[in-house]
C-alpha cells in the first residue's frame, strides 16, 4: 500500500516533497479526525527538514525546530478548514503515556488539526486507524529515499 517512493537529493528537495504533500492535504476533504503524518527514519534522516517544508507550504513563518524537550509544539494555520499544525517529537519517549497530559488524544480527535509526529513508531497506540506514514532512509550523505504510505 505504498503511495509513492521519492528520491531527495538535498534538504531543499526534501522540503519541496513535503510542500507538495502539504498542499495536497490542505485541499483534501476533512476526515473525522486530524490528519496525522507519522514520520520515521534514523537520526539525521531528514524528519525535521520534512516538517519545515511542510509547515512553510501551509504558511507557517515561525522558525521550526524539533520539539525534543517540550514534546509538542502548536502552530496556528491561516486556512479555512485547518486551524492548527502540531509538531510532536517522540524521540525521548518510551511510549505514548507522556503525551497524554499534553492532550494528544484530543488533538488527534479534532479534524481541524494536522499532526506531524517524529519517531511515531514509539507512540503507535495513539495513532488513528488512518494515518500517512513517511519513512525517510539515508542513501548517502545527501540522498534520501522517502516512502509515503
Amino acid at each position: 500500500n505504498i503511495l509513492m517512493i521519492l528520491k531527495s537529493k538535498s534538504p531543499k528537495d526534501t522540503q519541496n516533497i513535503a510542500a507538495k504533500l502539504a498542499k495536497k492535504i490542505a485541499k483534501s476533504k476533512l476526515g473525522r479526525s486530524a490528519v496525522v503524518l507519522a514520520l520515521e527514519g534514523e537520526l539525521g534522516a531528514g524528519k525535521t527538514t520534512f516538517v519545515k517544508g511542510f509547515a512553510r507550504a501551509l504558511g507557517i513563518k515561525s522558525h521550526i525546530t524539533s520539539p525534543t524537550f517540550v514534546l509538542m509544539k502548536r502552530y496556528k494555520l491561516q486556512m479555512p478548514n485547518l486551524v492548527f499544525l502540531f509538531h510532536v517529537d517522540a524521540y525521548r519517549l518510551k511510549n505514548y503515556h507522556d503525551l497524554l497530559p499534553l492532550g494528544i488524544k484530543e488533538v488527534i480527535a479534532d479534524s481541524h488539526n494536522i499532526v506531524l509526529i517524529e519517531w511515531s513508531d514509539r507512540v503507535r497506540p495513539i495513532l488513528p486507524a488512518k494515518f500517512i506514514k513517511i519513512h525517510i532512509d539515508h542513501i548517502n550523505d545527501k540522498t534520501r529515499k522517502i516512502q509515503i504510505k
